[in-house]
């Protein structure tokens, strides 16, 4: 599975009665649109054992804080998904937030995630440029 992880300027109440209405029949993970499976994550569950120390401080910077949770959306194998991960985190950032992805240590903001921007030459979710870097690269 591929991993988005998105840091939502609401409530967690908030954002658990908004994946409440996008997946109404399952929850812990939701099932939103077929192949995403986003959940509520925490320090407490280790949110970032598996980050790079410059991903967390890039995040921390761009926040002013270090989140004390997350959305982690993983991305099924199975479908391509970047459509459906694009609007999930788009709506889950309507009031504001940060995105990363699995695919770079860059902070996304909505602004940036809606331009299709590029930075260091990837777009936000583009795991085939990434690929194709890293095989390029050996």
């Amino acid at each position: 599975m591929r991993a988005v992880f998105v840091f939502p300027a609401m409530a967690q109440a908030a954002v658990v009665a908004l994946l409440d209405r996008l997946s109404p029949d399952q929850r812990h993970p939701w099932l939103v649109d077929g192949c995403l499976y986003p959940d509520l994550t925490g320090e407490d569950e280790h949110l970032y054992a598996d980050w790079e120390p410059a991903a967390v401080r890039a995040l921390s910077r761009a926040r002013g804080d270090r989140p004390r949770w997350a959305v982690q959306v993983d991305v099924s194998g199975r479908v391509d998904g970047t459509v459906e991960v694009r609007r999930l985190t788009l709506t889950l950032l309507g009031r504001g937030g940060v995105a990363m992805d699995d695919y770079s240590d860059h902070v996304w903001t909505a602004e940036q995630i809606a331009a299709d921007a590029t930075v260091d030459g990837l777009r936000f979710f583009e795991f085939r440029g990434h690929y194709e870097r890293n095989r390029l690269a050996r």
